[in-house]
């Protein structure tokens, strides 16, 4: 399903869990109903489905007995993660644009940037799978 190597999608598994973190943390912080909150909301559900998706892809030659737990997920879950994986992106990659290469905070964004190019990718190969099967 994946052209990825078990240590790249162990590495992005473990940015998003770390990402997933920081989030919830940062979640109580802000007032529920704020525009502020729901982004984060949004973010932590986009990043549940990275999540996902890079655990499936680490047990997909194990005997999973068809089960996946992306199958929690719905098409319009899988829509809906693609906007905060793409802002988060966007987002990095203007921040990591003020550093020089090389610096720890411009390799700081790049772990979190790989990660991110890795999960987009990932929901959109299970959206294109999900619309030929329907």
């Amino acid at each position: 399903m994946y052209n990825y190597t078990k240590k790249e999608l162990t590495e992005a598994l473990q940015a998003v869990s770390s990402f997933i973190g920081r989030c919830e943390k940062m979640q109580g912080k802000f007032k529920e109903g704020t525009s502020q909150h729901t982004l984060l909301r949004n973010r932590i559900k986009a990043m549940y489905i990275s999540e996902a998706l890079l655990k499936d892809g680490l047990t997909q030659n194990e005997e999973s007995e068809g089960k996946h737990l992306i199958d929690n997920y719905t098409e319009e879950d899988l829509k809906k993660a693609l906007p905060p994986v793409a802002s988060i992106i966007s987002k990095c990659e203007k921040a990591q644009g003020k550093f020089a290469e090389g610096t720890s905070q411009y390799i700081r964004y790049k772990n979190m940037i790989e990660p991110m190019y890795l999960a987009k990718e990932l929901i959109e190969i299970k959206l294109s799978q999900s619309s030929t099967v329907s």
